[in-house]
């Protein structure tokens, strides 16, 4: 059975999730939808996180999907309701799919400005989790230093440090990546924390959730999608999308310029 799925990020934050979905499902056929004229959404308000929940709700009315990933936090954090008020067919978050595969009960999550002053992880995580302890850490500058190409990683490795001391003494047992640009940078992330941390990215529970709502045909313990089928759309700049498509998934894919406002 193929399904027809949308998948929306701010910019290249997304592309996590993409690539867990295709590591794990094929027969699917994706939109994705980047709305860079206005990334990163993390520093936003939360009255602009709902306009623009509205905007990409409208995007999406009329394109035959059986189902949405929502692959933005922030979004996820301020304005899921929106998103699942306005479309007819089933919205994935990742914070409520994460929340559920919790195992300790010391987190820490480390997120956009925006995420972590809505509380949506703290509260969803002491919803599922009882006598949870939650820390979280905004981590402002990441995403534009991610978004950027080359990438500085000194200065990504700078930002770690001082992100991650606030947290350094909490007796953590499990960091949530809460913002999907983050696993982008895994690596720098994992040689700074101790080995005994769990780091966890949430788009696999969310594409699992995913599977679990759409049972993939036959019984293959491992398949895997191709990006044959993916269509890439962006609201900005569509040579620079286009080479970091190339740049972070390496392939090569016709870039479709839309716009989400009528006064844009």
């Amino acid at each position: 059975m193929t399904i027809k799925l949308g998948i929306f990020d701010s910019g290249i934050g997304g592309f996590t999730v993409l690539k867990s979905l295709l590591s794990k499902r094929a027969g699917v056929h994706v939109l994705y939808l980047a709305d860079t004229k206005r990334n990163p959404y993390g520093e936003k308000n939360r009255k602009e996180i709902r306009l623009i929940a509205s905007e990409i709700s409208n995007w999406f009315k009329g394109k035959d999907l059986d189902a949405l990933l929502i692959a933005c936090n922030t979004t996820n954090a301020c304005a899921l309701d929106i998103l699942r008020k306005e479309l007819a067919f089933p919205s994935f978050d990742l914070i409520n799919s994460v929340a559920m595969d919790i195992t300790s009960n010391r987190v820490a999550v480390l997120a956009t400005s925006s995420t972590v002053n809505s509380l949506f992880y703290k509260k969803t995580i002491e919803s599922y989790v009882e006598n949870v302890e939650v820390f979280q850490q905004a981590c402002p500058e990441f995403v534009p230093e991610i978004e950027k190409f080359p990438m500085d990683s000194e200065r990504i490795n700078m930002l770690s440090e001082i992100y991650l001391k606030p947290i350094s003494d909490k007796n953590i047992k499990e960091i949530i990546l809460g913002c999907s640009h983050y696993p982008l940078i895994y690596e720098i992330l994992k040689n700074k924390l101790p080995k005994n941390i769990k780091i966890i990215d949430p788009s696999i529970a969310m594409i699992n959730s995913l599977n679990n709502y759409f049972p993939k045909s036959g019984n293959p313990s491992y398949e895997e999608g191709s990006y044959n089928n993916v269509e890439f759309y962006t609201t900005s700049n569509i040579e620079e999308f286009s080479f970091k498509v190339k740049n972070w998934l390496g392939i090569s894919k016709e870039i479709n310029l839309v716009s989400l406002r009528t006064d844009a």
